[in-house]
């Protein structure tokens, strides 16, 4: 495998979403760097820090992602992503916007601290 500065290439993931969905809507975050295109749409969630709820996580990663105060309510699915150079277990949860003015954040595991994400939208369940 080739040397790469990417933190998630050639290592197991597991990432924590949250799947809020507004008025038949569903919010994604645009990850540049990752997939076949060089981009991908994700809900807001990622990794779980040590010794924490994979309902923390989502918790978290919403308000770094797009400074929304979320709760996290029931389990809606995992998903298994393997391609050659990344492998991620993906749990899904739905959440309820609390709180917050829709803001995308940054990653905070983006290389040399530069953000990954390039910008957040609503798109319609049916797509």
């Amino acid at each position: 495998m080739e040397k790469t500065d990417n933190p998630f290439q050639g290592k197991v993931r597991i990432r924590a979403c949250g799947l809020l969905l507004e008025n038949r809507k569903i919010l994604l975050v645009k990850h540049r760097g990752l997939g076949r295109l060089g981009y991908f749409w994700s809900p807001p969630g990622g990794g779980p820090e040590f010794g924490e709820s994979v309902q923390e996580t989502v918790k978290r990663e919403f308000m770094e992602e797009v400074n929304l105060e979320v709760q996290t309510g029931n389990f809606a699915g995992f998903h298994e992503h393997i391609d050659e150079r990344f492998h991620a277990l993906e749990l899904f949860f739905f959440v309820e916007r609390l709180s917050g003015d829709l803001i995308l954040g940054n990653e905070p595991e983006g290389n040399a601290g530069s953000p990954v994400l390039e910008e957040l939208g609503w798109f319609a369940i049916e797509d």
